[in-house]
């Protein structure tokens, strides 16, 4: 298993690995006013969010953020954290069934979240999740994943899943950025649509490098999400 954090030589070596530079389209400037005028307001004065490490979402992409999940607010809040201009190369992973189960929820996730959608069931080689995330990578953009894989109750975390580590496996060298978000899930728990003040905090660790066998990076993403829990 091998964890290096802040590596400037593979800094360096990813700086928008790809070379792309995105058009800016109707859907970027849709998000970016989006973001602008209501969510990030509303994070500040409403949930009241607090940030710690905000200096680890560094200008490297593409990369990967994990984190903790237990409310629709996670999402929210963490691309809340990017200057406008770079939302539009960061991309949440999200479950197709349930953020494209409408075509009106699919096209306010795909406009305002610019979500990747996976399968979840009846996975061909064409919908492959691991293919998608995969392609999106290359393509120069950087994910969002919650290797949980579903939202929790009751404030503790689940054990994370193999999907982020397998991506890793495949993709050696693209770096982590732990995260652990408190109070999401009392702001907005699970089955509420409506959220209350609370006051929520996120908790970034610094960018990493994360290799090994699959068991071993599962071990490590988990272990790096729980030790940003632990800090007071």
């Amino acid at each position: 298993m091998t964890t290096t954090e802040n590596n400037p030589a593979h800094t360096r070596s990813m700086h928008r690995a790809s070379g792309v530079k995105l058009k800016l389209t109707l859907r970027d400037i849709a998000q970016m006013i989006f973001f602008a005028l209501l969510i990030r307001p509303f994070m500040a004065l409403f949930i009241g969010l607090r940030v710690r490490g905000r200096e680890h979402l560094t200008e490297t992409e593409p990369f990967i953020l994990i984190a903790n999940h237990s409310s629709h607010l996670d999402t929210i809040s963490l691309l809340s954290l990017f200057p406008i201009h770079r939302l539009r190369y960061v991309r949440p992973v999200a479950a197709a069934d349930y953020f494209e189960r409408s075509r009106r929820v699919s096209l306010l996730t795909r406009t305002l979240f610019n979500i990747l959608p996976i399968a979840r069931k009846s996975i061909t080689p064409e919908n492959n999740p691991l293919r998608r995330m995969q392609e999106a990578i290359e393509a120069g953009y950087s994910l969002i994943i919650f290797p949980e894989g579903t939202r929790g109750e009751g404030g503790e975390m689940g054990r994370f899943r193999a999907g982020a580590a397998h991506l890793l496996e495949k993709m050696p060298g693209v770096p982590v950025i732990p995260a652990y978000l408190v109070n999401m899930g009392r702001s907005l728990p699970k089955g509420e649509l409506i959220p209350v003040p609370f006051f929520c905090e996120v908790r970034l660790g610094a960018p990493r490098v994360i290799g090994g066998a699959r068991q071993d990076i599962v071990r490590s993403l988990e272990s790096a999400v729980r030790e940003l829990k632990e800090i007071d």
